[in-house]
């Protein structure tokens, strides 16, 4: 048994957080909504960007998102949207912090419509990569292709997050099979 390619590819002790992000979170379902989204504005906020920059900001988009609370974000006004955009340990990029904004708002309207973002995620599994994309860019705000497949393949929607002999997707797949 061999880690995912790119974990064993790791040498340098500033890319170490990719090590943890793979064998604790990457693929790893989430049941919290607040942690989904959170999830979710973390992909949006990584186009154009790697991921280590967006891994090691993590804490600031927690903080300077509430925590990723659906509820608080979907009231951001003006003043929440310009502190953000003057928040240097985040990504101040006018599109994306909109997107979070208008995209709680989104959530409120589906969990009230299914009881929670995850119900509604689950209601629509499985679909393949091309489905989601036009249900998500139907849906939300800034979802491309590539943001709703990392969204997804990382929450366990979509399958590929681990190399097929790499001992974290092993268990991954064994716990769904588990599940069933």
């Amino acid at each position: 048994m061999s880690y995912c390619t790119f974990v064993q590819s790791i040498t340098e002790k500033k890319d170490l957080i990719h090590k943890n992000y793979h064998d604790n979170y990457y693929g790893f379902p989430i049941e919290d909504d607040d942690e989904l989204f959170g999830r979710l504005i973390m992909e949006i906020n990584q186009a154009g960007l790697s991921w280590t920059t967006i891994l090691n900001k993590e804490q600031n988009f927690r903080k300077a998102y509430h925590q990723f609370s659906i509820k608080k974000i979907a009231k951001y006004g003006e003043k929440d949207f310009e502190r953000l955009m003057n928040d240097a340990g985040i990504i101040r990029n006018r599109l994306k912090i909109n997107a979070a904004i208008e995209n709680a708002k989104i959530i409120q309207l589906l969990q009230k419509e299914h009881g929670s973002f995850k119900k509604w995620i689950d209601h629509h599994h499985p679909k393949t990569k091309e489905q989601w994309t036009k249900l998500f860019k139907k849906t939300f705000k800034f979802t491309g292709g590539e943001i709703v497949n990392e969204f997804l393949m990382s929450t366990g929607y979509l399958s590929g997050a681990h190399d097929a002999n790499c001992p974290v997707g092993k268990k991954l797949r064994k716990k769904k099979l588990d599940e069933k």
